[in-house]
């Protein structure tokens, strides 16, 4: 199994891929918006998603989206054929995906809607917090693009305030401040081990 960068080379599997989202949001009986194939070629076009493979056979897709001029990033369309459910890939993707937009988009904020509990976990699990929709992109694009979802009567009732899917964000400035705090206690405890080394050969002496 490969996960690589989507690009040109990759067009030819968008129907499919466009297939598989339509046919899970069936079988889920939930909220899922569906998308084209030229959207998602698209995305290939310009590196802004990742695809699995199985000897050129499709496996998953996850895309990138941007909002608000670059300061949001949504990893969108999540899916794995399934052919290859239950295998732990699309935690791979979602990974690999999240490393790629943190890499390609270093300041923005990335976030997420979904109805699926699988999904809230993958997040949970790198980093994202649940937060209300009004912390989340004002961006009247991105929003429009929920209107091939079943719920989306609920969206509009509410003016954009909640729906049947759960928002999460990841804000890299809070990471960062994790990552000075560790990198602190790293430097302590080494200054630690280093003076401790030092009053041990001292009393060897």
């Amino acid at each position: 199994m490969e996960i690589v960068i989507a690009n040109i080379s990759h067009i030819k599997y968008a129907d499919i891929i466009c297939d598989t989202i339509a046919d899970a949001a069936q079988v889920r009986g939930t909220g899922i918006a569906k998308r084209q194939p030229a959207y998602i070629a698209a995305k290939m076009e310009n590196g802004n998603a990742v695809i699995a493979l199985e000897h050129g056979k499709f496996a998953g897709f996850c895309y990138i989206e941007q909002w608000g001029h670059g300061k949001f990033v949504a990893n969108s369309g999540l899916i794995v054929h399934p052919d290859f459910r239950n295998l732990g890939l699309a935690k791979q993707i979602k990974e690999v995906i999240f490393k790629h937009s943190r890499t390609k988009f270093p300041d923005a904020k990335i976030f997420s809607i979904t109805t699926g509990l699988a999904v809230m976990k993958l997040n949970s699990n790198l980093g994202y917090k649940p937060v209300t929709f009004s912390e989340l992109t004002t961006d009247s694009t991105f929003w429009d693009g929920c209107k091939t979802c079943r719920n989306y009567d609920i969206l509009t009732r509410t003016e954009r305030k909640m729906c049947m899917c759960t928002g999460m964000l990841f804000d890299p400035k809070n990471q960062n401040k994790k990552e000075s705090v560790k990198f602190k206690e790293n430097v302590f405890k080494r200054l630690k081990n280093m003076k401790q080394n030092l009053f041990l050969k001292k009393d060897k002496k």
